[in-house]
């Protein structure tokens, strides 16, 4: 076997499998089976003349040479896929596949709708959406772009800002028909207060009063939930109190199933984010799609 037998699938089954570090995943992810991913892995170590992955029974992890040679080889796949995307380019529409990666509240209720107007216009473009609330790794996970809500500090992804989410507090009206409306921020501490266990110091509500004072409330209940959707539908059942993003229950909002309360008092927004892999970026049909979102994200519901 010589270098002619470097071929592109065998340098991008390399490229996933030390992404990912796991043999069955890339398989599954290339629609293939876990022998094949093996053959490629071995065909191309003996092309290169080089030991490019260390395996054992737990994990797969690069050999120094491997670690050059996949620098190597990021560069020549994302050189050829941006040939190919130039030439699709200049004779019509854009066409490929964009993976997509959301917090899982927000992707159900707007941004799947968003993505289904966007693939309305560029019909050609398949998008790979996965609604999930876990930080991921994006070049493992091959996602080009992920929306997020909270601070994020991964310098190594490009962040494109989509606004700030404005949240408040909620109640339906059979809950404070029987538990009576709060009035000030300390009489919070004697309702039932649905909390979310994957946010930090959810013990405690803090809010700004229109004089600009700091209110600090410590709360309990007996709900806590790891999802925005069953926070909703906690707060449409009349169960209790709690605070939430505006788009989660804009809706709701309107149709008077749940009420505002403390409307003179505010909660420090979150920030609305999109992390995108720098070298997907520069991709025609995923250039579109961060265009689009960053046009259309500003008029969801709350965000300012």
């Amino acid at each position: 076997m010589d270098r002619s037998d470097v071929t592109l699938e065998r340098m991008r089954t390399f490229v996933r499998v030390a992404e990912r570090g796991n043999l069955t995943a890339v398989a599954r992810e290339l629609g293939t089976g876990q022998s094949t991913v093996t053959r490629h892995l071995s065909e191309l170590e003996e092309a290169v003349g080089a030991p490019l992955l260390s395996r054992t029974t737990r994990r797969v992890a690069m050999t120094e040479e491997g670690s050059r040679y996949y620098d190597q080889c990021v560069q020549i796949l994302r050189l050829v896929e941006q040939a190919g995307e130039e030439v699709r380019d200049t004779r019509g529409a854009p066409a490929g596949t964009i993976r997509v990666s959301c917090t899982a509240a927000l992707g159900v209720l707007h941004i799947t709708r968003l993505l289904l107007a966007f693939q309305a216009r560029y019909p050609d473009i398949r998008i790979d959406l996965s609604l999930t609330d876990e930080r991921i790794d994006l070049v493992k996970e091959g996602v080009d772009i992920a929306v997020r809500l909270g601070p994020l500090t991964d310098s190594s992804m490009k962040l494109h800002p989509l606004g700030e989410s404005t949240r408040l507090l909620v109640a339906a009206p059979g809950y404070l028909a029987a538990h009576g409306r709060p009035e000030k921020p300390g009489d919070l501490a004697g309702h039932n207060v649905i909390r979310m266990s994957n946010v930090a110091g959810s013990e405690t509500l803090t809010l700004v009063g229109p004089d600009g004072r700091t209110h600090a409330v410590p709360v309990t209940g007996n709900l806590r939930v790891d999802h925005g959707l069953a926070a909703r539908e906690a707060f449409r059942a009349g169960r209790g109190i709690g605070p939430t993003h505006r788009w989660l229950v804009d809706d709701l909002l309107e149709s008077g199933e749940l009420e505002p309360l403390l409307p003179d008092h505010a909660f420090t927004p979150t920030p609305l984010n999109m992390l995108i892999v720098p070298e997907r970026a520069k991709v025609a049909r995923v250039r579109l799609l961060i265009d689009y979102l960053a046009q259309e994200a500003s008029a969801l519901p709350g965000i300012n």
